[in-house]
């Protein structure tokens, strides 16, 4: 299983009246490695749309486990895992340090141009089985 890490930087607009990141931004935080994992991986987005598919979270499970405030360099850890049909997980990370501030599981799907979830496309397919620890049929 490919681990991928990716560095975010906490900036002002991030935190709270308390001078803390704000819990919803953890999750965009988690779209930024996602992103960049699949991009390492090769695969497009934008390429995935013009043929008329999407990625989109289906679930998210989110432990936080400490603070992260202004100015501190955080790394986003990404490990793809459970290859299905039409979804895939991946497990993510967020970390100052060797300390984790907030450990998620994401259920990502693929939907069509008509918004259901569809199958994967081979292509696709193939190029996350090279970054997925578990395939299933």
């Amino acid at each position: 299983m490919t681990l991928h890490r990716h560095p975010v930087r906490v900036y002002y607009e991030d935190t709270d009246l308390a001078g803390i990141v704000y819990y919803a931004n953890y999750l965009r935080f988690l779209e930024r490695g996602r992103s960049e994992m699949v991009r390492t991986a090769g695969i497009s987005q934008l390429d995935m749309k013009a043929r008329g598919f999407v990625f989109a979270v289906r679930r998210v499970e989110a432990d936080y486990l400490g603070p992260a405030r202004f100015e501190d360099e955080l790394i986003v850890e990404t490990r793809a895992s459970v290859l299905k049909g039409a979804s895939f997980d991946m497990a993510q990370r967020v970390l100052r340090g060797d300390e984790v501030l907030l450990e998620a599981l994401v259920r990502i799907v693929v939907l069509n141009d008509q918004g259901r979830a569809t199958r994967l496309p081979a292509d696709i397919r193939a190029k996350l089985a090279a970054i997925t620890s578990d395939v299933c049929m």
